[in-house]
């Protein structure tokens, strides 16, 4: 069988590349500081224009991200809830499931990966 060769991100898209960070250990630290602050921010531009709404609920400071928030972490639990009921088990399909099949081995056409 022959080895796998490495990982080289060298031979990656240009967009791979300069994507690679995102792999590195303590980066996903990096990722939530970086939408926190930027949410931060976003909530702190909503105090720096006059609001003209429809509703007076919408002339309160922050309501939309508080909303957004709130309707966001809801749509979580419901899709939590929702799994209750729509939950298969895992031989729910039983004999009738594609990767059940089993080939017999001298019909298969197994080929050898030997890209370097």
């Amino acid at each position: 069988m022959a080895q796998k060769p490495k990982d080289d991100p060298a031979t990656y898209p240009a967009l791979g590349r300069m994507m690679t960070w995102v792999d590195k250990k303590g980066s996903d630290k990096k990722i939530v500081w970086a939408l926190g602050i930027a949410c931060l921010i976003v909530f702190l531009l909503d105090f720096t224009y006059e609001k003209y709404g429809h509703f007076q609920v919408e002339y309160i400071r922050g309501f939309y991200a508080f909303y957004g928030f709130v309707m966001f972490t809801g749509l979580i639990l419901v899709a939590k809830a929702l799994r209750f009921f729509i939950k298969r088990p895992e031989d729910y399909y039983g004999d009738k499931a594609i990767d059940t099949e089993e080939y017999p081995a001298d019909q298969l056409d197994i080929q050898e990966n030997t890209d370097v």
